[in-house]
């Protein structure tokens, strides 16, 4: 029975209720026994959220969602199984009643999680639904994520590091699918574990007598910067100059310069004594180098003012003292940017950038979708800073949304990309356009030659060896470049994630006499690029005074001689040239040094499809007859969660994903002739909505096996069996390999044989492979035959 109150203009209400309603926050309160604590990037923790209904209560049908953004690697949660990892559970604690109080009427909380359960960049939702009646202010819905108390683990926490990773609440409060955030975030410090190993840098050419910096950083096993006591560099020829300050982020990292007068290969080994850690790179000297050394650059990096990982000032550190960048291009999405972050980024650019030692260009991404031209990078290379607005005040945005806005509609600005292009193409040379394949691919059907100069063929994303293969079979003068596409806060070549970004950050090669912004843009306009998966791999091609990216007539009467060159670090398996149809040279190093008696590989690669969630997640294993497993070897494994070990002595079993990378395992057999090897696969895709514990089969190509008798191949009849499967170079290979050491430096030259393509000219490329699928692409060059 409701208790009375005195007669009063409020009327009648249970007692104490209207006051203690009063005191709550309107919308709620989030929180959690980790906010504020420091954790480890990859660890395994259960994680408790307490929701506190708000004074506005939550009416029958009303929702709850804790978001965090899209872009995070933290392991997807599920509902099925109580026993296994990341297994998420709601439950009500209702609040005493005040008296003369109704109970709640609510039955049921229905919990699940949406990869996009809400807005960009807090896309990823656990979604809570109030079902058959209602919530009480004061009532408190606990959420554990990684809920242990049925068996289960817990769930494994975002392998990358972050300054305060949210968990941010939304609650639409009526059951109207409006959604409105509580205020007050539950904020965790993502922090790197332990040092796993030494990351050694060199520029891997340089000339003689020219200052080199080398460097050396630890990082935890999932690639982040880490902590060691020490660090030491040693080397074997050379002279040590000065070393480098500290860098100014957390973790262990250091850099000295030095000199080498004499041509030859030396090798820089670092060292970190109390951790036992030990690593090595190559650097080569010449004497008659047309450049001072390689210079390498990622001109695609976010930061958290778009859709990237920590401060702009933490990537732009990390860029220059972690990762030991020459070039760095900051990248905003255009829709998402708010212009005073513009702003201030823009000055942070500036601050950062040091003539002859960092050069740093600030860029946006234009976000268009695919059908209307795709996404494209815009590179301001001189003082010009063109957007967001023109001249004339019109904006050079796709669109204007960012999670500030109010707006409901959505109005275009420079759409479709040929508007952009009208909107720079009055001074090119100021501006460097970059396509690129991300969440919005780039249709090359659109193409401005003035401005679009380079085109990203490797990146976080993936390798997209058919982005280069179509622009330059369309007859598009476009040189090759790599960038991170980085959303994780490790710009120069950062080590992949797990989900979206598996792939390893990209790196742009640039040919130039000196490390200065005016310098550097002309060089990057003129194509004098190469491309490498993030390693500082050095790819040349030349002929006679013109260099990769060179446009030149020569007499069609006349052969022509180009020479090309690979420089690496773990050995160079294949290399092409290649023009728009084909590859007039393919030279096979497994060949040339002589395949082994005993010892082969089995590799799968590809992905599924050429759009934003392409990978294939691959599960198999590989069995053998007649004889047995030795020496088992993975390479391509991007991560901790990605698996290939022997588990008998003739069976081996994988578990990875390729983004068009490409993983594998190499093996000795103890008897070739007596052996038949077979492959067996199952392929499956994303699934943006399905528990993670069940299987998405990829519908083009669900299983797939190759199998081989190894007498035809150690009688010398075949040495290799791929298959090419249904998606965007998907396929599964087996082959023999060489036991002789593959070289680290190759050259040679090619004559050409005279002909121009449809298109008036010959577009030809050198690419290259190494033994752990690193590959290199050097921007073409584009021969007239007149």
């Amino acid at each position: 029975m409701t208790t009375p109150l005195p007669t009063r203009p409020g009327g009648i209400a249970p007692a104490g209720l209207p006051g203690y309603i009063a005191g709550l926050p309107f919308l709620g309160r989030l929180t959690s026994a980790h906010h504020g604590r420091r954790v480890e990037a990859g660890s395994v923790v259960e994680l408790v959220f307490d929701y506190e209904v708000g004074a506005a209560a939550l009416a029958d049908g009303g929702w709850l969602k804790i978001a965090f953004r899209f872009y995070s690697d933290w392991s997807l949660f599920q509902t099925a199984d109580p026993a296994a990892a990341d297994y998420l559970s709601a439950e009500l604690l209702s609040r005493p009643p005040f008296p003369g109080e109704s109970p709640a009427t609510v039955r049921e909380l229905k919990v699940r999680f949406d990869q996009k359960g809400h807005e960009r960049p807090y896309q990823k939702a656990i979604l809570v639904d109030v079902v058959d009646g209602y919530l009480k202010p004061g009532d408190v819905i606990r959420i554990r994520a990684g809920d242990r108390r049925f068996g289960g683990p817990g769930t494994r926490i975002q392998t990358f590091v972050e300054e305060a990773f949210r968990f941010r609440a939304y609650v639409d409060t009526a059951g109207t699918s409006r959604f409105a955030a509580v205020p007050g975030d539950v904020v965790l410090d993502i922090a790197s574990g332990p040092a796993t190993r030494l990351e050694v840098t060199t520029p891997r050419l340089v000339r003689a007598g020219e200052p080199v910096p080398l460097h050396v950083r630890a990082e935890d096993r999932w690639g982040n910067l880490a902590t060691v006591d020490s660090l030491e560099l040693h080397l074997d020829g050379g002279t040590w100059g000065e070393t480098a300050p500290a860098p100014s982020l957390p973790g262990s990292a250091l850099r000295r310069i030095a000199l080498f007068p004499d041509a030859g290969t030396f090798s820089l080994r670092a060292t970190a004594p109390k951790e036992g850690l030990a690593s090595t790179a190559p650097v080569t000297v010449e004497a008659g180098l047309a450049v001072p050394r390689a210079w390498f650059a990622d001109l695609h990096v976010h930061s958290h003012d778009t859709v990237g990982t920590n401060s702009t000032e933490r990537n732009f550190a990390y860029a220059r003292d972690a990762a030991a960048l020459d070039v760095l291009g900051y990248t905003v999405n255009d829709f998402q940017i708010r212009e005073d972050r513009w702003n201030e980024a823009v000055a942070l650019a500036r601050t950062f950038h040091q003539e002859g030692k960092f050069v740093v260009f600030p860029g946006t991404e234009w976000c268009g979708s695919s059908a209307a031209g795709g996404d494209h990078n815009v590179v301001f290379l001189g003082d010009e800073i063109r957007f967001p607005r023109d001249a004339a005040g019109r904006s050079l945005r796709s669109f204007e949304w960012n999670e500030d806005t109010t707006a409901r509609e959505q109005i275009p600005g420079r759409w479709p990309l040929s508007e952009l292009y009208a909107a720079y193409a009055d001074q090119p040379e100021d501006f460097l356009f970059i396509p690129h394949v991300g969440g919005r691919r780039a249709i090359l059907d659109w193409h401005h030659p003035g401005l679009d100069r380079l085109i990203e063929i490797a990146s976080s994303w993936g390798h997209f060896d058919w982005f280069y293969r179509d622009a330059l079979s369309r007859g598009w003068q476009l040189g090759a470049s790599a960038a991170g596409d980085e959303h994780r806060g490790r710009p120069g070549g950062g080590a992949p994630g797990v989900s979206v970004f598996g792939a390893r950050g990209g790196l742009t090669g640039i040919l130039s006499e000196k490390l200065e912004r005016a310098d550097i843009a002309a060089a990057l306009r003129a194509r004098h690029t190469w491309a490498t998966t993030g390693e500082r791999n050095v790819a040349l091609l030349r002929s006679g005074p013109h260099r990769q990216g060179d446009a030149f007539a020569h007499a069609g009467s006349e052969p022509l001689e180009v020479a090309y060159r690979l420089l690496g670090r773990t050995g160079w398996e294949r290399l092409e040239l290649r023009d728009h149809a084909g590859s007039p040279l393919i030279r096979n190093l497994h060949a040339e040094l002589g395949y082994s008696p005993r010892r082969l590989r089995v590799t799968w690669g590809g992905a599924r499809i050429k759009d934003r969630y392409r990978w294939a997640v691959w599960r198999g294993k590989i069995t053998v007859e007649g004889a047995t497993l030795r020496q088992v070897r993975a390479f391509g494994l991007e991560h901790p969660e990605e698996q290939a070990a022997q588990t008998g002595e003739r069976e081996i079993t994988f578990a990875s994903e390729t983004y068009g990378d490409a993983d594998g395992v190499e093996f000795d057999l103890s008897d070739l002739a007596a052996a038949t090897i077979r492959v067996e696969v199952e392929i499956d895709g994303f699934n943006k909505t399905g528990s993670p514990l069940d299987r998405n089969p990829w519908k083009e190509c669900p299983r797939a096996e190759i199998a081989i008798s190894g007498r035809e191949w150690a009688e010398g009849k075949a040495s290799s069996l791929r298959r090419d499967l249904p998606g965007a170079e998907l396929f599964l290979e087996i082959e023999r390999i060489t036991e002789a050491p593959l070289p680290i430096d190759i050259a040679g030259t090619f004559t050409v044989a005279p002909g121009n393509a449809s298109f008036g000219f010959l577009p030809l490329h050198l690419f290259g492979r190494e033994r752990d699928d690193a590959k290199a692409w050097t921007s073409p060059l584009f021969i007239t035959f007149t």
